[in-house]
């Protein structure tokens, strides 16, 4: 299998804290570690956990925090297309409280690839799955080659305005960004999933609205960053598999639930079969 991101990949810095800062007052990072994170960046790194060709496409600052992230990202098995921006790449604060929740401060804007960017848009046309965190929304008529084209639901504007059919939109129904209904999106997805925590979560088709389970039992002792995004990777693998969607969504459960278990998303993936 070929499958893509496009999306940003942002230089992640994540540390433990007593408590979150209130007003006036300051908060002693604990255990500083950094990851090429984002919605792009989790996702990349549970995807290269399976057999398939992994790509990216993003875009990447002129600073130090760009190189680094060129570099990890160079050192992985995936074909890295990235255009390189002359501005600071972004930087994202993690700040991860004892009961595994966790507060993120951006740095800037994120950095997404654009349709006007030199890469080599053309090998989507031959991808079992596109998984799109980009801003572009000629972007997401160059990501609608590909077989199947997932789509985070916090890029609705873009999508709305490309005027492109997505074949999943995946969003959190308790993120006010994700949030939505078939209703919102003037070309109706194939399939909308809105993943609910620990009561799992829905998938509405044209055809009504199914469940899906969340894990059995959810490990502890880590944090919930890295979570969404595990499970987003992991439901694009088993959509390009051809897995129906539901089954696709239950198997994409314990992905998500495994990242719990760690305070880096990455060193706690699970494997992709």
């Amino acid at each position: 299998m070929k499958i893509a991101i496009v999306g940003h990949v942002e230089h992640v810095t994540i540390g433990r804290v007593p408590a979150l800062p209130g007003a006036g007052s300051i908060a002693h990072l604990q255990s500083p570690f950094w990851i090429p994170g984002g919605g792009g960046g989790i996702t990349f790194y549970q995807l290269l956990r399976s057999p398939a060709e992994v790509h990216i496409f993003t875009a990447l600052g002129d600073d130090a925090g760009g190189d680094e992230i060129a570099a990890r990202l160079a050192a992985t098995r995936a074909k890295v297309h990235a255009a390189r921006r002359a501005e600071p790449h972004t930087r994202d604060l993690v700040m991860i409280t004892p009961d595994g929740e966790r507060t993120i401060v951006v740095v800037g804007e994120p950095q997404h690839p654009t349709a006007s960017d030199d890469l080599p848009w053309d090998l989507l046309s031959g991808f079992d799955a596109v998984y799109f965190t980009a801003q572009d929304p000629a972007a997401i008529a160059l990501a609608r080659k590909a077989r199947v084209l997932v789509i985070t639901a916090r890029r609705r504007p873009s999508l709305v305005q490309a005027g492109v059919r997505a074949d999943i939109i995946l969003g959190s129904k308790a993120d006010p960004r994700e949030a939505s209904a078939m209703a919102d999106y003037p070309v109706a997805p194939g399939a909308l999933v809105m993943t609910e925590g620990k009561a799992g979560g829905s998938v509405t088709t044209a055809d009504g609205t199914a469940r899906f389970p969340a894990p059995p039992s959810a490990p502890s002792g880590g944090g919930a960053y890295g979570a969404g995004d595990s499970f987003a990777g992991a439901l694009v693998y088993y959509l390009a598999a051809g897995l129906p969607v539901v089954e696709a969504c239950t198997r994409a459960g314990p992905h998500g639930a495994a990242v719990l278990a760690s305070f880096n998303p990455l060193e706690s993936q699970l494997e992709l079969r």
